[in-house]
């Protein structure tokens, strides 16, 4: 436990930790995921991760679009990092949520998966702050 903790400390200092593997264990929406991070051997820990550079619609939105939308960027999420896939994190930083942490998240091929999301319109670049609506 204690271990846990002087990682979990080490991670949301800004600019202590640079690069991070994680393995991928579950994709919640478009841009969130959880991810097993190995501490040392016998040490492992859940993370959810917020990408931190791209916003994607919310599964629960407001209209028919940006339902439909949602669904697809969780697709495409699943399709770029499958369960199981081991994936970089950097400048991992917290997050609003207890739990969470934000983090740029690149493929197993080294590819920025917000920077993909974004490329193919799933999403929109995200720089923090209030997020605009998804329908029209």
């Amino acid at each position: 436990m204690k271990k846990c903790i002087s990682f979990l400390a080490m991670i949301f200092v800004a600019g202590s930790v640079h690069a991070a593997p994680a393995v991928v264990d579950y994709i919640f929406d478009g841009d969130t995921f959880a991810a097993y991070v190995q501490l040392q051997d016998d040490v492992r820990i859940s993370v959810r991760v917020r990408l931190m550079n791209v916003d994607t619609p919310e599964l629960h939105g407001e209209c028919e679009y940006e339902i439909t939308r949602a669904n697809m960027a969780r697709e495409r999420l699943a399709e770029l990092i499958p369960v199981g896939s081991v994936v970089e994190l950097s400048k991992i930083k917290d997050d609003k949520y207890l739990g969470r942490i934000d983090a740029y998240v690149k493929t197993p091929d080294g590819r920025d998966v917000g920077e993909i999301l974004i490329s193919e319109k799933l999403g929109r670049p995200y720089k923090g702050g209030r997020r605009a609506g998804w329908c029209e």
